[in-house]
């Protein structure tokens, strides 16, 4: 009879670092050796797949659509006048409650672009140029009224931390065809003025679903991660025998206790070693000439929105499922006039050529582009903090989508003559994820995580719908 012979920690690591350690090196040329890692757990999608990824545009603070896509004669026509009360009363207001309520009219012209002449802010002539190309949603509408909760519900749904952001569930049900990258990357950039506020991680939390799937930071400035670099003496291969070892550890560990997040902590482990390689290749945009960087306005290294949207081109490109990039700064309670353009102008040109640079690649008909902020702005304006803005608002926002199956060059939805709310087509946060999954090929009331004794579901219980009208 054979008596066992417990193995200690110094033979646990020996073997590891022979055994192990050989197919974490083979895998930096055999990347595919860890595809099964990204696989979703999604079968075959119950509706055809437009979408491959998506790049999300995130304009934090509430651009003002009043200045930029929704352009309301009436209220010009009310400059200084005093906001009807037919429109307010009893209405939930963020900075405004309880203050003397003005219209103010629009700070900027507009002029119609493209075949389709769809009417646009003089401040966005790039974004006008590829009209025929995108389509316009006047009106958005959204449950939240001030930022955290309202970038939490327009990443999970939900006002409430804790939930999963969409590129969690995007993920989680179908996986990444990144071999050597995050399957959900979050990229953050800065305007110039004002100290811009901050955007919690959070929002790109994997809330109760494995935690694998939450977004991962790359930075724009500096080290793209922090602790990328190895330290001095310790090279690519002593590395990959050290990971090896700890991950058959957490393997071992894995086999007693059955612990999701250990299976979690193996992959993070796998995929920090492959992008100790791949994030520097990423980020070096030198490579792509002096015509590309020109389109989108870039310098290498520049931090900017532009280089984010060419950075998000090239992770697009190597096979990341969901992209988000937050460019911060926009929420005008004051000096709207003076920073508005300035805000405009670091996003308008870059994100033109994300469209233009897709559609050359022949990417542009399975990449969902989305560009929105938070929530939009009010028609009254506000005073009470320096040179005129205006308020949060719920009410009414404009957001525009490309690609993927979206109809072109079409303008969907109004608002009131005075832009207060939404009154055709009425299009919540719920249902723009709803349509975002279906581009996917995901039916999105189908698709859910038991939480709690729930069936949990990105789009949420209200009864969200598919916005057909705009698919093509």
């Amino acid at each position: 009879m054979s008596t066992f012979s417990p193995l200690t920690r110094r033979a646990i690591l020996g073997r590891t670092a022979q055994g192990l350690g050989g197919v974490a090196l083979a895998s930096l040329l055999q990347p595919q050796l860890l595809r099964a890692a990204s696989q979703g757990v999604l079968g075959r999608l119950p509706l055809p797949q437009k979408a491959k990824r998506v790049i999300w545009l995130t304009m934090a603070g509430g651009p003002s659509q009043l200045e930029l896509f929704d352009y309301k004669p009436k209220l010009a026509e009310m400059d200084g006048k005093p906001m009807p009360e037919s429109f307010t009363k009893g209405q939930q207001l963020a900075q405004l409650q309880g203050q003397k309520l003005v219209c103010k009219g629009p700070m900027f012209s507009f002029q119609k672009y493209g075949r389709c002449q769809m009417e646009l802010s003089e401040l966005l002539p790039h974004i006008g140029n590829v009209a025929d190309d995108i389509c316009l949603v006047r009106s958005m509408t959204t449950d939240a009224i001030n930022h955290d909760p309202a970038h939490m519900f327009m990443n999970t749904g939900s006002q409430i931390a804790g939930r999963p952001s969409m590129g969690s569930w995007v993920t989680y049900g179908l996986g990444s065809e990144a071999d050597d990258l995050p399957g959900f990357v979050v990229m953050m950039s800065t305007g110039k003025g004002r100290n811009p506020q901050p955007i919690a991680a959070r929002q790109w939390s994997s809330g109760f679903l494995p935690s694998k799937f939450q977004g991962v930071q790359l930075r724009s400035l500096g080290d793209p991660v922090l602790y990328l670099t190895s330290p001095n003496g310790v090279t690519r291969e002593r590395q990959g025998r050290d990971f090896a070892a700890i991950n058959s550890l957490n393997k071992q560990h894995a086999a007693i206790c059955d612990d999701p997040e250990i299976a979690t902590r193996i992959a993070q482990y796998e995929m920090a070693f492959q992008m100790q390689a791949s994030v520097p290749e990423l980020m070096d945009i030198r490579g792509e000439g002096a015509k590309t960087l020109d389109l989108y306005g870039c310098q290498p290294g520049d931090g900017s929105f532009a280089s984010n949207c060419l950075l998000a081109r090239r992770l697009a490109e190597r096979g990341t499922r969901f992209i988000q990039l937050y460019h911060r700064d926009w929420d005008h309670h004051s000096l709207l006039r003076e920073e508005l353009p300035l805000r405009a102008k670091e996003v308008d040109r870059a994100c033109a050529a994300l469209i233009k640079d897709l559609k050359q690649r022949g990417m542009f008909d399975d990449t969902l582009i989305v560009f929105s902020g938070e929530f939009g702005r009010t028609p009254m304006a506000q005073g009470n903090k320096g040179p005129i803005g205006r308020d949060h608002h719920n009410k009414a926002m404009s957001m525009w989508l490309a690609g993927a199956g979206v109809q072109r060059g079409i303008t969907f939805g109004s608002t009131d003559d005075l832009g207060y709310a939404a009154q055709e087509n009425v299009t919540t946060v719920h249902d723009l994820h709803a349509t975002m999954l279906h581009q996917f090929g995901i039916q999105h009331d189908a698709f859910s995580f038991k939480f709690q004794g729930l069936d949990a579901k990105l789009s949420g219980v209200e009864g969200a719908k598919v916005i057909k009208k705009i698919l093509a």
